[in-house]
């Protein structure tokens, strides 16, 4: 990971995943689930949106609610495949953004929580940070 002190890393290594859905319900379920799973780090709702899209060669409006995700890009294929799962839409959305820059502790945080304490999975290590027995006085 290329990092620099204000927290840049390459482009792509963590995402923004959004979807939409028909009630606050399910949005909150989706996000509960997704951040459970440790799929994601974080799940957020926000609407009601007012969305118009064709749908089966028709015109449609509708109230729909935001979902966004923030996760690792390396979680991208197992929430978006939860998403296709569990959502009620026939053609969900489900978009991924790329974040170019941000808080370094930030990013290390969605690492952090989408690892969980999965022993097959190895929590990253904060870069010149000393482990317990490397720190006077510490037990280790």
């Amino acid at each position: 990971m290329a990092v620099t002190d204000a927290g840049r890393r390459e482009s792509g290594e963590y995402l923004q995943v959004q979807t939409t859905t028909d009630s606050r319900a399910e949005a909150m379920e989706l996000a509960r689930a997704a951040v459970e799973a440790r799929l994601a780090a974080c799940g957020q709702v926000a609407g009601p949106i007012a969305s118009v899209y064709w749908w089966n060669d028709e015109l449609e409006r509708a109230e729909e609610w935001f979902v966004f995700f923030k996760l690792p890009a390396d979680r991208y294929q197992a929430l978006a495949d939860f998403l296709a799962e569990r959502h009620s839409y026939d053609e969900p959305e489900i978009l991924a953004t790329p974040f170019v820059a941000g808080s370094r502790s930030f990013f290390n945080w969605m690492t952090e929580e989408t690892r969980g304490s999965d022993p097959d999975v190895p929590r990253p290590r904060e870069p010149d940070a000393a482990s317990p027995s490397e720190v006077p006085g510490a037990a280790g």
